[in-house]
């Protein structure tokens, strides 16, 4: 998997967030992929599907200046600081059309081991070391273009991650643990004494980019997302948005991840219609979203709204037949 390797010096979410937008929109026959490196200053990224105030502590965050700012992948919101290591694949793939966690998760888990790290994939997108998580993974698979990226807990302040961040009590009974701090362990704790944040950057850049070398983002992609940052990834509009008065919910937790759906209903029609949750989708889920809305709120015209939907593209990993039942209520 050789493709140019850009090592990210700056710490701001918005910006990286937007950096890797920017990338991923030339993706292309002449620009068939990059990995990148980068950490964030401490803030909380949430996933493109979930609502940000359930998953966060908006007051112990405006407290402390932390930011919030939505990513373009699905899955759950992550606390980030100068403890992470952050790595993004992006690839052209025209060929591709389901979504492929191990492709590059393998070449971490090698990256690990040459600094003494026993790391293995579990679930659908974790790393593990020694029985807990080290690592999480969200991905995108858009018209051919794949931006697979993940966090590593290397050194992060798991107290502020714990405070940071309002885990749904409901995650937490589905894995029968008693809180965040039992399921994860930081890198520092497994890798070999006298191991360093840059030799982890190395062995990354080493085993995720073999033959490249690790350089700065290009000056032109790096303007263009600072823009991007202020027009988008800063915004309330983007990380927050307005939440209308819902009347019906509808929410289960599958093997594959939460899917919460949430309906205002008038006069027996879906009047709006918003589908939130940690799952991973490759299809863009808003189009779910309008071919609900307007529909009469009974089951035959439920399954008539939603004959032809590619269910595994809009929730990755999931049983058809289950996600029909649940929609239309059996």
């Amino acid at each position: 998997m050789s493709m140019p390797c850009y090592s990210i010096r700056q710490t701001d979410p918005a910006v990286n967030l937007a950096l890797e937008e920017v990338l991923f929109r030339r993706l292309g026959p002449d620009f068939a992929g990059c990995f990148l490196l980068w950490q964030n200053g401490p803030s909380v990224i949430v996933g493109r599907h979930q609502n940000t105030r359930e998953e966060v502590d908006t007051a112990w965050l405006a407290e402390r200046g932390v930011p919030v700012v939505r990513r373009n992948t699905g899955g759950g919101a992550v606390y980030h600081d100068l403890g992470n290591l952050n790595f993004s694949f992006m690839e052209y793939a025209p060929e591709r059309s389901r979504m492929d966690f191990a492709r590059y998760l393998e070449p971490v888990c090698a990256a690990l081991a040459r600094l003494g790290v026993t790391a293995r994939l579990t679930g659908r997108n974790d790393l593990e070391a020694g029985g807990r998580k080290i690592s999480g993974s969200a991905q995108s698979l858009r018209a051919g273009r794949v931006l697979h990226h993940g966090t590593l807990l290397v050194n992060l302040d798991f107290a502020d991650m714990v405070a940071a961040l309002s885990v749904n009590p409901e995650k937490y009974r589905s894995r029968g643990v008693a809180s965040v701090r039992a399921r994860v362990t930081n890198i520092s704790e497994h890798w070999d004494a006298g191991s360093t944040m840059e030799d982890l950057r190395e062995a990354l850049a080493a085993c995720c980019a073999p033959g490249s070398v690790l350089r700065d983002v290009p000056p032109d992609v790096l303007r263009e997302a600072e823009g991007l940052a202020a027009a988008k990834y800063r915004t309330w509009e983007w990380n927050f948005g307005k939440s209308p008065a819902f009347s019906e919910r509808r929410r289960q937790r599958f093997p594959w991840g939460l899917v919460d759906v949430l309906l205002d209903v008038r006069g027996g029609r879906i009047a709006s219609c918003r589908i939130l949750g940690d799952f991973f989708a490759a299809a863009d889920v808003s189009e779910l979203e309008r071919r609900l809305t307007g529909v009469r709120d009974e089951p035959d015209a439920l399954r008539a709204a939603l004959t032809g939907v590619d269910w595994e593209s809009c929730f990755s990993g999931c049983e058809p037949a289950a996600m029909q039942n649940f929609f239309t209520r059996g």
